[in-house]
């Protein structure tokens, strides 16, 4: 972390769970652990249904809410959709683009994730865009290339340094979501820092120290204070974590330090 250019976020990514009802007590837990978090910003990525809630719940604290996704149409004949017009309407902050799960599942390419990203920025949002490798990727030795790709993509979408400003990356090796296996700090580290290089090549150094670049893929009470002594990775988004009140607030606590 450099706090010093940047902010540190930690995010919990819920995924499809809770619902409505169970969203105000799982809140209202964490919110007690970590609603006076000094150095980092807690977002919750909850499921559609749970945001009323969850925005209730926060009104008096700084934690922030985001979503899990978003269409990158403004409004239309998209059955079962939602807009980025209407997530701000209800208060959400941060929306996650371009999850492995997205892409694996629902055929999310990285033109679709460009899209996505240019309809946070027209609807006032902060997006929170995932890139990373598969296992076979990472063994062919292609990480590097995948991941430029993925993010040169995305900042096809962001034509201006002050709407960089609202972009956050998330590196998320596939091979290590939901799995228990977690890059090693050096990995980590590296992929971040690259990351870093791209957006600096684009938009020059001062504006690429300020994006916040964070890690994902089973980063968890034990090994988050290694992971975010690295200079590049400013944070994390948290899965499976995220669910464990307990366990979110120990890695809010490492990013604090």
């Amino acid at each position: 972390m450099n706090r010093r250019y940047r902010k540190t976020i930690i995010a919990g990514n819920w995924k499809m769970n809770k619902t409505a009802t169970e969203t105000k007590a799982l809140v209202e837990d964490v919110k007690q652990r970590v609603a006076k978090s000094k150095w980092c910003e807690v977002v919750l990525c909850v499921p559609f249904v749970d945001i009323p809630a969850a925005v209730r719940q926060t009104k008096d604290c700084r934690i922030a809410i985001g979503a899990q996704n978003l269409h990158e149409e403004v409004s239309g004949a998209y059955t079962g959709e939602i807009s980025g017009a209407m997530l701000k309407d209800l208060g959400v902050k941060y929306v996650i683009i371009g999850h492995s799960e997205r892409r694996q599942y629902f055929g999310e390419t990285d033109q679709t994730v460009a899209k996505k990203v240019g309809a946070a920025l027209d609807a006032g949002l902060k997006a929170i865009v995932c890139v990373g490798e598969t296992l076979a990727q990472r063994d062919m030795d292609v990480t590097m290339e995948l991941i430029a790709l993925q993010v040169k993509s995305a900042l096809n979408a962001v034509p201006t340094t002050e709407e960089l400003k609202r972009i956050v990356f998330a590196y998320e090796p596939v091979w290590a979501i939901g799995t228990g296996r977690t890059a090693t700090a050096e990995q980590a580290a590296e992929v971040c820092t690259f990351i870093r290089a791209l957006i600096r090549k684009k938009y020059g150094a001062r504006a690429a120290r300020g994006v916040t670049i964070q890690y994902g893929g089973s980063m968890n009470a034990q090994n988050a204070d290694e992971l975010l002594a690295q200079l590049d990775v400013d944070g994390g988004l948290i899965g499976g974590a995220s669910l464990k009140p307990e366990d979110f607030a120990a890695i809010v606590q490492a990013a604090n330090q």
